[in-house]
């Protein structure tokens, strides 16, 4: 049996390996290390409030520094919240492995790598004036592609953490049964909801990575413990849903945590009369935030929710998901109403359904 399972690992890895190298067509690993060579001080970062795939490819980017160039020291900052759902999963890895932004200065470092975002995003913590080393994506770029020494944008690809994969593979370098547990997540989470099929080299990552991850890790992350203020936001999430048509729409007055919203509208759309589920919630910094997820074919998430924050704030996102903010003036409850009523209205023109009483997903009484 253990033969057989090593003859499994070796073939799906040398695959693996085949498949990222004719998938990539040039050596993008050694071109990055080459890059990199002599960086002494490296800042790898990624969009605010990342999610999955964001912080397992700042993980991911850090070990393949670290293993790979001698003397070199790799620090991973965010900004924004971390979470205490899952997120807070990855945070646990390794000793000050995740550092907040406001804790460093990125201007002394040799090198800044962003990733699974892009400069020019709303979502990008780069300050002007700062001009990232490396961008790695899988994004489609918003106007001219990023102009940097490093530049790694593949939209055929469903997450960035696929395509540090590949790095590893294409340099032979071993991934650890923990790292392993948190890219393959991090695939499956933004896979989840993509639209189509995923691609060649998601496949690969995919079945090389289950044989490499470690379960108990994996598990952790797949069901990963909650604490009581998210059943109490599924219980105001759930008392708040309407549904017009095929579109659902709630609302939350206060959230402790930016990734609320996400997994609440990835459980809404689970109802089986909705294509859409739009949850929105206000911030401690002020800001409503909104969280879309949709199942249909026909219209981009992501080209709803920029038509949805015209001259309002800002999105963007996935065919499937798309996030966005929207800055609050005085916060009171008068103008967050104002702001939910002019979201509605624009959301149910969007998607082309005239004005109905709305039905209640949790009837009263």
């Amino acid at each position: 049996m253990t033969a057989f399972v090593e003859s499994c690992v070796e073939t799906t890895t040398s695959s693996a390996r085949q498949a990222a190298r004719a998938a990539r067509g040039k050596p993008r690993g050694r071109q990055l290390l080459r890059l990199m060579a002599g960086k002494k001080n490296i800042l790898i970062t990624t969009h605010r409030h990342p999610d999955p795939d964001a912080l397992a490819s700042c993980l991911a980017m850090r070990e393949l520094f670290v293993s790979q160039l001698a003397d070199t020291h790799a620090t991973i900052a965010i900004q924004g919240a971390v979470g205490r759902g899952i997120n807070s999963v990855f945070a646990q890895h390794g000793d000050d492995a995740i550092g907040k932004w406001n804790d460093i200065d990125p201007q002394q470092f040799d090198a800044v790598v962003l990733l699974d975002t892009q400069p020019n995003f709303t979502n990008s913590p780069l300050p002007p004036g700062i001009a990232p080393t490396v961008v790695i994506d899988h994004h489609r770029s918003v106007g001219r592609r990023p102009k940097c020494p490093f530049c790694d944008i593949r939209k055929d690809v469903g997450a960035t953490a696929s395509i540090i994969f590949s790095y590893f593979m294409e340099l032979e370098v071993p991934i650890s049964r923990d790292l392993g547990a948190m890219l393959l997540f991090a695939i499956e989470s933004d896979l989840a909801g993509a639209a189509g099929t995923p691609g060649e080299l998601d496949n690969i990552a995919l079945s090389s990575l289950t044989l490499i991850a470690d379960p108990r890790k994996l598990y952790r992350m797949r069901y990963v413990a909650l604490p009581q203020s998210y059943y109490i936001a599924y219980a105001e999430a759930l008392n708040n849903a309407l549904y017009y048509d095929n579109a659902l729409i709630t609302h939350l007055d206060h959230i402790d945590s930016p990734e609320k919203p996400a997994i609440l509208a990835d459980f809404l759309l689970r109802f089986d009369q909705v294509q859409w589920a739009m949850v929105t919630a206000r911030t401690p910094e002020n800001r409503m935030v909104l969280s879309l997820r949709t199942n249909n074919t026909r219209l981009s998430a992501a080209d709803v929710m920029r038509r949805l924050v015209r001259n309002l704030g800002e999105g963007g996102g996935h065919r499937s998901k798309a996030g966005g903010t929207l800055p609050l003036d005085s916060g009171s409850e008068a103008e967050l109403q104002r702001l939910r009523d002019t979201l509605k209205r624009r959301f149910l023109r969007i998607l082309g359904i005239k004005a109905a009483k709305p039905q209640r997903l949790v009837p009263k009484g």
